[in-house]
């Protein structure tokens, strides 16, 4: 039988997946009100490596609504978990890969594919609710594709 520490190291473990799963589904299903159960309320965002915003969980949701809103289609996968749990805290650092799809203009059929890449740096919390990322620092390491001229990242 395993050992009641190394079965909870577990659990927190498949808690903090769990947490990364609901924020890809947030992400590509628009429902931006599940990052409420993603972040913690004063969390610290930092999406500039993409060309994105800073700030906290409120001034990072709105962002994400208007920049994600640009696109036709978004998928959001995490992968490689390096997770490290230490009482009620983790760090963890993981693999991004994002499709997005952009509509093409008027009178042109199909989309433009963009594809990016990276890595999620974390910090989190066991809170009362559960795990929650107290910090993400997203390291954008490539880009496949190309943004069409004129596009804006809103800020």
């Amino acid at each position: 039988m395993p050992e009641p520490n190394r079965i909870q190291g577990l659990s927190d473990r498949v808690e903090i997946q769990d947490v990364f799963t609901r924020y890809c589904s947030a992400i590509d299903s628009r429902q931006f009100d599940l990052l409420d159960t993603v972040f913690t309320h004063d969390a610290f965002v930092d999406y500039t490596s993409a060309g994105g915003i800073s700030g906290n969980r409120a001034e990072v949701k709105a962002w994400l609504q208007r920049a994600v809103g640009q696109f036709a289609l978004t998928q959001h996968y995490v992968t490689n978990f390096d997770i490290r749990v230490d009482g009620d805290k983790a760090t963890s650092r993981c693999m991004f890969y994002n499709p997005m799809g952009l509509s093409r203009p008027k009178g042109e059929d199909g989309m433009d594919v963009l594809f990016f890449g990276g890595y999620y740096n974390d910090k989190l919390v066991r809170t009362p609710e559960g795990w929650r990322i107290s910090e993400r620092i997203e390291e954008s390491t490539w880009m496949y594709g190309q943004l069409p001229e004129g596009f804006q990242i809103p800020r």
